[in-house]
């Protein structure tokens, strides 16, 4: 990853549009047509990722840590949603964002979502092994 002091404030955008498959009801979480929680997280976490488009080397990728979430407003199918990220504290490998969802002005969602730094193939090739050690150890 560039040195910190590149990758501070890095900002991502992304957008969406609701559709009848994205709410609560669909997924069988609530009974409303509003769009579901989980895909809020994803349109932030999306732009999180995009933030850091420039930032990372091409072996490097990040996984998520956390996310803190809060639900501001509701949106409806058809409504057309904007996330934002701004990396706002790096700690090791670790990254905080501040993401933020509007629909036109007004806000939708908000999160503190923490990722982090990982080598693809080392981080892959661990995965496999504790997948394995996991089946060796049921049998």
């Amino acid at each position: 990853m560039h040195p910190d002091e590149e990758v501070l404030g890095a900002v991502g955008l992304t957008e969406m549009i609701v559709r009848p498959g994205d709410t609560s009801l669909a997924i069988g979480i609530g009974d409303l047509p509003i769009i579901a929680p989980s895909l809020l997280i994803n349109l932030m976490e999306h732009a999180a990722i995009l933030s850091l488009d420039l930032f990372l080397e091409p072996e490097e990728t990040t996984i998520p840590i956390s996310v803190e979430f809060i639900s501001l407003s509701p949106a409806s199918i058809g409504a057309e949603l904007r996330g934002t990220s701004r990396v706002i504290e790096i700690e090791g490998k670790e990254l905080t964002f501040e993401c933020e969802v509007y629909e036109g002005d007004r806000q939708i969602a908000a999160a503190l979502i923490k990722r982090s730094t990982v080598e693809r193939v080392s981080f892959l090739a661990r995965t496999a092994a504790l997948n394995l050690v996991q089946e060796t150890n049921k049998n």
